[in-house]
C-alpha cells in the first residue's frame, strides 16, 4: 500500500510517500513523521459534507435518516492536518467529533453513472468533521457557523490511493477521546453509498479533481472539551490525532 501525505519541513512543503513507519520526501530525504508538521494530504476545490447518511446516527440526534443526500459545502480554511488544532469556542457547550470516510475525486467530470462512479475516484482519506452544534441552523440556511470554522475539520494524515482500498464500502470506523473508545461503526451502514453520491451530486454540477465528499458519520458522538486528545481511525487508511483547544490559545 502506498499512503501518501503532505508535509511541512526544512523550510518548504513536501510531498512524501510513507515508507517502513518513515517519510521519504519527493527530494529523496526521508525523515521521521515526528519531525515535520503535517498538512492537509490533499487540496481540494470544493469539500461536500454528508448530514445524517448513517441511519443510527440521525437517530441519535433525533432526526431521520433523509429520502435524498443532505449535502452541504465547506470552505478549504476548515482543513486542518494531522496532530492540529481545533479551537472550542468558550461559549460552546455541545461540541461533536465525526469520523468519516473522505472520498477524492480524480478528475474534471459530470453526469457520472452509477456504475462508472469508482473510474473518477482517486483515492480516500480520514476527516474529522467536527460540529459545533450550538451554531446549528435549520434545513433552509446553511450550517456556516456550525461546520465551516478555521482549522474544525482535521485530515489525513494520508491520502491512500484508490487501488488500495478493496471495499471502501466495508471499512471500520473508530474514535477515541484521551485513548478511550467512543464511536465504532462501518461504512457499509452509509444510507448513500459513495456510487451514489458521485451520480448525484454529478447530476447538477461539475466536480473537479481533488474534491472532496465527505460520507458521514456513524453512531456514537459525544461531547469533546478544551484539552482533549481525539484520534479518528479508518480501517486501511490510518489514524488522524487532534487536539481541543480554547479561545485562550487565540488570545480571546
Amino acid at each position: 500500500m502506498m499512503r501518501h501525505a503532505r508535509v511541512a519541513c526544512f523550510g518548504s512543503v513536501h510531498d512524501a510517500v510513507e515508507i517502513d513507519g518513515r517519510l521519504k520526501l519527493t527530494d529523496g530525504r526521508v525523515v521521521k513523521p515526528a519531525d515535520v508538521v503535517w498538512l492537509p494530504p490533499i487540496q481540494p476545490e470544493t469539500i461536500f459534507a454528508l448530514g445524517l447518511n448513517y441511519a443510527d446516527h440521525a437517530k441519535e440526534i433525533s432526526f431521520k435518516a433523509p429520502n435524498e443526500p443532505l449535502v452541504f459545502l465547506k470552505g478549504p480554511n476548515a482543513l486542518v492536518g494531522h496532530n492540529g488544532q481545533s479551537r472550542r469556542p468558550v461559549d460552546a457547550t455541545h461540541m461533536h467529533y465525526e469520523c468519516e470516510l473522505a472520498v477524492v475525486i480524480s478528475e474534471t467530470a459530470r453526469n457520472i453513472s452509477y456504475d462508472d462512479a469508482y473510474d473518477y475516484v482517486a483515492g480516500y482519506t480520514i476527516a474529522n468533521d467536527y460540529v459545533i452544534r450550538d451554531y446549528l441552523e435549520n434545513y433552509y440556511r446553511p450550517n456556516l457557523a456550525a461546520k465551516n470554522r478555521d482549522d474544525l475539520t482535521p485530515i489525513g494524515p494520508y491520502f491512500v490511493d484508490k487501488d488500495d482500498i478493496s471495499y471502501p464500502m466495508q471499512l471500520g470506523l473508530r474514535t477515541y477521546v484521551n485513548g478511550e473508545l467512543k464511536q465504532e461503526g462501518s461504512t457499509r451502514d452509509m444510507v448513500f453509498d459513495i456510487p451514489y453520491l458521485i451520480e448525484y451530486l454529478s447530476s447538477f454540477m461539475t466536480l473537479n479533481e481533488s474534491d472532496v465528499i465527505l460520507t458521514g458519520t456513524p453512531k456514537g458522538t459525544v461531547h469533546v472539551y478544551e484539552g482533549d486528545e481525539v484520534v479518528t481511525e479508518i480501517e486501511g487508511i490510518g489514524a488522524l490525532k487532534n487536539t481541543i483547544v480554547g479561545d485562550s490559545v487565540f488570545a480571546r
